[in-house]
């Protein structure tokens, strides 16, 4: 055929021929990202750290299971881990953007590394008990509060470039996700061999991968403001910022629902794992390791995707697909009769809950203003991180109640829920985030016989913090793909 099917869309959606030339999506632009030396660096050593954290949260949640054979008592340890971020990330967001980030996440992996030795001493010693779980996962939480908006907005300071910060947000994804596919794998090993003890033991001595890239990084230090604003300024104005853009308020919402509904599967997975243990997959342990991997492998799929992407047009689109696709795959999952049927749909949610978070990570990133970033990414960080142990409880408490089948189908109306909201409000978008793109030049601004000619993007209002247009500018034609 003369014409192919993206041609006819492209002249359905009126985009001229010549756009295809620069398709969102291209291999060679997979690893652009490591081509920054202080990006490798840290893609290095997290690779390993990460490898000991999914091993570390895998046999624990076993742990927790095997002592108190309790969907709740899963659901509190997942809501002690994670709850600290909903209460300290904004205020971990005013600090991060004034704070040194690298000096920050140092710190940040010291403690997580302190954590884990004191927890697989506590194992290995044999006097664990699950208050003991309880108050480390809640330590983790409080580490977590501030890590992850830290390393979310180092991510800028280490590439250095605005055209590469998509890919290494992708690749930091992939990184995370093809860890989460082999630490569960190696921690389903060793619990059928060994303790818990062991993965957490391993997963302390990971963190000095982390910490020797860290070290080794050579940093130029950013731009800073002389004064510290007072921080509950901070916290008021990285607020209004946020929630009073349409865009951003709106990807904020929709990591926060779906987040929430995602830790009702991931929360359930050890009982899963006794309903669908086979001795071909090692036993209750080893199919509890492998169920654990199948969403990875989905999820690292989701990674890879969002990495070979050239730049982020389309990644709206996507992230309603992928919400839906997480609504879609639990409510299957719920009603999976094996564990193979099980492990597939697994790798949809995951594949779905991995570009959903990582697509809206990326828009965000890409229309921040570097001052308002640590602030911003301190919400992402509450919606992704402060949301889920709200999950884990009533996730816990809904399979102590009734069943984790009907459990599983309301997280999974949940998620279709929110991608409804978001896609209400998606056209809005588009028009909000338009001009920030083509000033940037994600967008081109072109004249052709199918588009009128674009007018330069008129300057943002004087406001600070400001990515509403200026009144006066004259509407732009073009649409994101």
């Amino acid at each position: 055929m003369r014409y192919s099917l993206r041609y006819l869309m492209d002249i359905s959606l009126g985009k001229p021929r010549e756009e295809s030339a620069t398709s969102p999506m291209n291999l060679k632009f997979a690893f652009r990202a490591l081509a920054h030396r202080n990006f490798q660096l840290f893609f290095a050593g997290q690779t390993i750290s990460l490898i000991g954290t999914w091993m570390q949260q895998v046999a624990m949640a076993w742990l927790v299971y095997l002592k108190t054979e309790s969907p709740l008592w899963l659901g509190i340890v997942g809501f002690a881990s994670q709850v600290p971020a909903f209460f300290l990330a904004p205020v971990a967001g005013v600090l991060v953007d004034h704070w040194n980030r690298h000096r920050l996440i140092l710190a940040t992996q010291t403690l997580a590394m302190i954590q884990a030795f004191i927890l697989a001493g506590l194992t290995l010693g044999g006097v664990i008990e699950v208050w003991h779980i309880l108050a480390l996962s809640t330590f983790m939480g409080l580490i977590n509060a501030f890590d992850m908006p830290a390393r979310q907005a180092f991510l800028s300071e280490m590439i250095g470039s605005r055209d590469d910060l998509a890919n290494a947000i992708a690749l930091n994804s992939s990184m995370f996700n093809g860890a989460r596919l082999i630490g569960p794998a190696l921690a389903a090993a060793i619990l059928a061999k060994t303790s818990p003890g062991f993965c957490f033991l391993l997963n302390a001595i990971s963190f000095v991968a982390v910490l020797a890239a860290l070290l080794a990084m050579r940093v130029t230090p950013r731009a800073r403001h002389l004064r510290r604003p007072p921080l509950l300024k901070g916290l008021r104005e990285g607020f209004k910022y946020a929630f009073g853009f349409p865009p951003i308020r709106a990807l904020l919402l929709q990591v926060a629902l779906i987040s929430m509904a995602g830790m009702f599967y991931s929360t359930l997975l050890p009982v899963y794992a006794t309903v669908f243990a086979t001795p071909l997959l090692g036993g209750q342990a080893g199919t509890f390791g492998f169920l654990t991997t199948a969403a990875g492998s989905g999820a690292l799929i989701g990674a890879i995707y969002l990495a070979v992407r050239k730049n982020v047009l389309g990644l709206g689109r996507w992230v309603m697909i992928a919400g839906s696709l997480c609504g879609l795959g639990m409510l299957a999952f719920s009603f999976a009769g094996n564990v193979w049927m099980a492990m597939i749909l697994l790798a949809v949610i995951g594949f779905g809950m991995m570009v959903q978070m990582g697509a809206s990570n990326t828009m965000l990133q890409t229309i921040v203003e570097e001052d308002k970033r640590g602030r911003v990414l301190s919400l992402y960080t509450m919606a992704f991180m402060g949301m889920a142990p709200l999950g884990s409880l009533v996730a816990g408490f809904l399979a102590d109640l009734i069943d984790p089948n009907p459990t599983l189908r309301v997280a999974g109306l949940v998620c279709l829920v929110a991608t409804g909201i978001f896609a209400m409000q998606y056209q809005r978008m588009r028009s909000l985030v338009r001009p920030i793109y083509i000033k940037m030049g994600i967008l081109p601004e072109m004249a052709s016989g199918v588009y009128p000619a674009l007018a330069p993007p008129a300057p943002l209002n004087g406001q600070p913090g400001s990515l509403e247009p200026a009144a006066e500018e004259s509407p732009v034609a073009a649409q994101p793909e």
